[in-house]
């Protein structure tokens, strides 16, 4: 496995392989590039179907901004070798000059062929129970294997993710007005928020939660510059997490940055052996991930077993399995604003699964059996309900 840097990564939304990668895929292209050149884009799959959504011709436009570029949607193309593919062309009277086919794998990670995945390989270790048994056999924790295999720098490089997070929320949380787009929908992670303060400690707590969620999330879809984590459209639930956990219970800021050692190790097993990405598994793979993420990161906040944080892990993940990725209109807002809240909450009880049922019996359920549920699941979704904007609510709703 690659490093858990990859998956906390600081750029513009509303979607890591819809607006990061494809930025990305165009500054790599551009590098060498006469500037007389014509740049021709072609986004296909989900690219194309909700690309306008996602902003991702915005993105691209803005990149190729000092060249003569024209962005096509293909919404014709089928057997494509991945549902984010897009080509650029570059022409110079009239010849093709240069040509080159990106995949926005997800997680704003792009590659030019799908067979060779370029990254360096720091993990050696692929499923949680190798980890779970090399830990116990070398009597260290799940935060001293990451510190093992990751680079020195990987404190300084979590407390800037930490930083960021946590100015998504505080930027966001006392916006008004509409969040960009068609839907015309409005912001309200400041009202949460301050009818929040008239509830009972119980519900507060959820309503809290909720607003920091909304507030990441409604900056996201309004294309603030935020962390994925592990991706845009799922951005909000573990810095709502943190940062309730930060601001209400005091938690200093190492341990958080070891919590995200602990969520990153997680969501690193699951892009692993599944994906990330909603457009291949549908958006269990982003705000389930997530909220497994957070949950491990809660569980060992509180000091738990390392059984318990596998067990709340593997609670929060699979009961988000099946859970279709349908953006309305292409739109990083219905459901995906509300999803990020539910799965702040998901990612609370889940802790309390582990802390107090855990202890009472061993799982049968362990969290690879469930990234392996994760993934047949996704792949027998019809693709109708894999960030197309064709199925599910966005079918429903106009």
């Amino acid at each position: 496995m690659e490093s858990i840097k990859e998956l906390f990564i600081t750029g513009p939304g509303p979607s890591s392989s819809h607006t990061i990668g494809p930025s990305k895929a165009a500054k790599d292209f551009i590098i060498g590039l006469p500037k007389d050149s014509k740049i021709v884009v072609t986004l296909f799959g989900s690219l194309a179907l909700t690309g306008k959504g996602h902003l991702t011709d915005k993105i691209i436009k803005d990149i190729l901004i000092n060249f003569d570029s024209e962005i096509l949607f293909d919404f014709t193309t089928k057997d494509l070798k991945h549902p984010n593919t897009l080509t650029f062309k570059a022409y110079q009277n009239g010849n093709i000059i240069k040509d080159k086919t990106y995949y926005s794998i997800g997680g704003g990670k792009i590659v030019t062929d799908l067979n060779h995945i370029d990254g360096e390989i720091i993990y050696d270790l692929n499923t949680f129970e190798e980890i779970k048994e090399y830990c116990s056999r070398n009597k260290m924790s799940l935060v001293d294997y990451v510190n093992q295999k990751e680079n020195k720098d990987i404190d300084s490089y979590l407390e800037n993710v930490l930083d960021t997070m946590f100015k998504e929320v505080d930027s966001n949380i006392n916006k008004e007005g509409l969040i960009p787009g068609s839907l015309r929908l409005s912001r309200v992670a400041k009202t949460i928020f301050n009818e929040a303060q008239k509830l009972s400690d119980d519900e507060k707590k959820v309503m809290l939660l909720t607003a920091f969620a909304y507030s990441c999330v409604e900056g996201n879809a309004s294309g603030d510059i935020v962390v994925t984590a592990p991706t845009c459209g799922s951005c909000g639930i573990i810095p709502a997490t943190l940062y309730y956990e930060y601001h209400y219970k005091n938690i200093d800021k190492k341990t958080l940055i070891d919590s995200l050692k602990v969520a990153g190790l997680f969501g690193n097993l699951c892009k692993e052996n599944a994906s990330i990405s909603g457009a291949m598994l549908g958006c269990q793979a982003e705000v389930g991930v997530a909220s497994a993420m957070a949950t491990a990161a809660l569980c060992y906040i509180n000091k738990l077993s390392t059984y318990q944080i596998e067990y709340g892990a593997e609670v929060a993940l699979e009961h988000f399995l099946g859970l279709t990725c349908d953006p309305v209109d292409g739109y990083v807002q219905i459901p995906c604003i509300e999803r990020n809240g539910i799965a702040a909450m998901r990612a609370d009880v889940s802790y309390l699964y582990a802390k107090n049922i855990a202890p009472l019996r061993k799982n049968r359920v362990s969290f690879d059996d469930v990234v392996k549920a994760m993934k047949v699941t996704g792949e027998s979704l019809n693709s109708d309900y894999k960030e197309t904007s064709i199925g599910g609510l966005a079918s429903l709703i106009r």
